[in-house]
């Protein structure tokens, strides 16, 4: 087999033959390629897993590694992000404070999160003051997850959770699979921010949409939320790149990331096999590839016959709709807010949250990847909450050398009468599903339309 990254021509190069079977609680990936066939022995099928794997795969054959590091000019200066967050402040808090959602009450600060798929689900935690926190429970603790929900290790993911002040109670939206594994939007109410909280029984919307935020003026409720294609697509590409295999010089600039689409073409049919977030870790290298390549990539679809719902599924919008008064169900028809038309939001839009400032509505959301570096929050305006909006064309919040992948962002007067941007970051060098994310601040300033951070 040639070294990695001096085989001469890719566009000559073999397919990779990939067999792999389950061994005890892992797996074995048998990848012949070039002559020479490597056999990996996954212990696991957790992020961590997978991302040892890529990193062996990349040594033998020259495919892309899952690097995190991120792509930052030398005299970068470092942001005034406060870190609220940096530990599990409770052993049933396992993965951190990903898509934090903080609320100010009367009764302080409170804060709920993504809890994946823990024994139990969105860990609530108080503040004073942004800087003591204390765990008060979680809004579904193991054995009480809503019964419309799949739930348990490896089986549930309770992702995204919201708080909100409705009248005299708290509404709380979030994202869980139901039990045919889609990804759906889920309500439930409580008295009380600690709870009790009763599910409406039902999801408010399934068939792969996620991230609900909420966003109440007066008498009237509307559900912002996003329609996540994104997960839809990279299969689909690999499938269709194993077919046809001549457009992957078209779209990658690299022998690395054409290896690494010739993998994916490979691989994609047992993929289809594993769990949810394991097909997602099995195209992550994939995704990462297409992402950098991402206008050459959209216009040789555009070109190519047969693409037509490959091209759809890479623009993921925003949506927005009116919800009855009780929240049970809707009014009138979806509205599409944003997608994703800048080249730094790569691939996707996400974690949508209306704030009102001045008369204006300020959408903050997150784009690209969550586990790359290149994630990061963007802003856009209106006059109405259903918008038009008008998209700031840079990020609002990039990666640093201390912290990358900011996102999911929701908004809160901090206790100084400003208002703070509260998301959440990994350390630098790690990123994925399960993996600790913290909980971090900085303030905002207006300008009419304009937004920055101090």
């Amino acid at each position: 087999m040639p070294e990695a990254g001096n085989y001469p021509d890719v566009t000559d190069a073999p397919s990779f033959d990939i067999e792999a079977a389950d061994a005890g609680t892992g797996v074995t990936i048998a990848v012949r390629a070039f002559g020479q066939t490597r056999i990996y022995a996954l212990q696991g099928t957790d992020q961590a897993d997978f991302a040892g794997f890529y990193a062996e795969l990349a040594r033998d054959f020259g495919t892309r590694p899952l690097v995190k590091t991120p792509k930052l000019p030398p005299d970068a200066p470092e942001p005034p992000w406060q870190p609220l967050l940096t530990e599990n402040i409770s052993e049933q808090i396992l993965a951190g404070y990903g898509d934090p959602a903080a609320l100010k009450t009367d009764d302080g600060y409170v804060l709920v999160a993504t809890s994946n798929d823990a024994p139990d689900a969105f860990p609530i935690l108080r503040s004073n003051d942004l800087a003591s926190w204390t765990h008060e429970g979680f809004v579904f603790p193991q054995g009480q997850t809503p019964e419309w929900t799949a739930a348990g290790l490896k089986v549930g993911d309770f992702w995204a959770p919201e708080m909100t002040r409705v009248g005299d109670e708290y509404w709380l939206v979030y994202t869980a699979r139901d039990k045919a594994h889609l990804l759906g939007i889920g309500l439930a109410k409580a008295k009380y921010p600690a709870g009790p909280w009763t599910d409406l029984g039902r999801p408010l919307l399934t068939g792969g949409n996620i991230d609900g935020h909420i966003f109440v003026e007066g008498d009237d409720r509307y559900l912002f939320w996003k329609e996540d294609r994104n997960g839809i697509w990279p299969r689909k590409l690999a499938a269709f790149l194993r077919d046809r295999p001549e457009l992957i010089n078209d779209i990658y600039d690299t022998e690395m990331d054409r290896l690494t689409a010739r993998f994916a073409a490979a691989v994609v049919a047992w993929a289809g096999t594993r769990r949810s977030i394991e097909r997602f870790f099995l195209m992550q290298p994939f995704i990462a590839a297409s992402v950098e390549a991402w206008p050459k990539l959209r216009a040789c679809l555009q070109r190519c016959g047969g693409a037509e719902e490959i091209l759809a599924a890479t623009q993921t919008p925003i949506l927005a709709q009116r919800l009855r008064h009780d929240g049970s169900s809707f009014v009138g028809s979806p509205v599409t807010i944003i997608a994703n038309d800048l080249d730094w939001e790569g691939h996707l839009v996400e974690g949508p949250f209306v704030w009102k400032q001045d008369r204006r509505y300020f959408l903050f959301y997150a784009a690209n990847d969550f586990t790359d570096p290149a994630y990061g929050i963007g802003v856009a305006v209106a006059d109405d909450p259903l918008g038009p909006y008008r998209k700031h064309q840079k990020a609002l919040l990039s990666s640093s050398r201390n912290w990358t992948a900011p996102g999911h962002p929701s908004i809160a007067e901090g206790p100084d009468g400003t208002p703070h941007i509260f998301f959440h970051a990994f350390f630098p060098g790690t990123g994925g599903y399960n993996v600790f994310r913290a909980l971090l601040t900085a303030r905002l300033r207006f300008d009419g339309d304009q937004v920055s951070i101090f």
